[in-house]
């Protein structure tokens, strides 16, 4: 648990600084953030190697698995842009600051970034480590590994796994609030539900790292929402 509050601290550091409107301005986005997904997905890898073997765990439906629910978050995305900037006077002006961090970048190196290094780092992170450990503290390790009676079954869904799955949800929301944009928090709040659903799910991490890989680079570069 230490090592969970160690690394959440870090993240909540690191993403006020490349958020915070006092601090943006005065911080490289992209290279920050590459240098604080990647130092806490190895970080997760290092603490949990002896986790790796369940939360890894290949099959070769996880692909299609991953595809889709990218497709699928990509649609509820794009209807719920286009509903917000018609019933929300801010939301259009709040994305498009969202997609000026694109700004004289090279489209194809950040969508090698997204889809290389972040989406993979933060699945790694939030999902296969904060999740997981929270949710294993919490009593649901004997669901994940599929040891259990029915009755035990909903018994350590409701005390482990939706509350690892609830609070590692919030946390990913809450290192977004100090941007002081609600489109992006909303945005952080949808796609960490949904991805930990995944995670919870297929118990596995890699539908998730395909989904969130393939979202990225999606709604970012080759189809973006404005």
């Amino acid at each position: 648990m230490r090592a969970v509050i160690f690394l959440c601290s870090i993240a909540a550091v690191c993403f006020f600084l490349m958020f915070c409107p006092l601090t943006k301005s005065h911080v490289p986005f992209w290279p920050m953030m590459v240098g604080t997904t990647a130092l806490l997905g190895v970080s997760s890898l290092i603490v949990g190697r002896k986790e790796l073997k369940e939360i890894y765990a290949f099959k070769l439906w996880h692909i299609p698995v991953g595809i889709i629910s990218a497709a699928a978050l990509y649609l509820v995305f794009w209807i719920g842009h286009f509903l917000a900037i018609r019933i929300l006077p801010f939301a259009d002006s709040q994305v498009n600051s969202i997609y000026d961090i694109r700004a004289a970048q090279n489209p194809w190196v950040i969508l090698t970034l997204l889809f290389c290094i972040i989406g993979p780092a933060e699945e790694i992170f939030w999902r296969g480590f904060v999740q997981y450990r929270l949710s294993n503290r919490w009593g649901a390790a004997p669901w994940f590994q599929g040891s259990v009676t029915a009755f035990q079954l909903a018994a350590i869904w409701f005390r482990g796994a939706v509350m690892g799955f609830l609070v590692a949800a919030a946390l990913y929301t809450f290192v977004h609030l100090p941007s002081m944009n609600l489109m992006l928090v909303a945005a952080s709040a949808l796609c960490g539900g949904f991805w930990g659903l995944l995670f919870a799910m297929t118990r596995s991490l890699w539908p998730c790292i395909i989904s969130h890989a393939l979202w990225d680079i999606t709604i970012f570069i080759i189809f973006p929402i404005i």
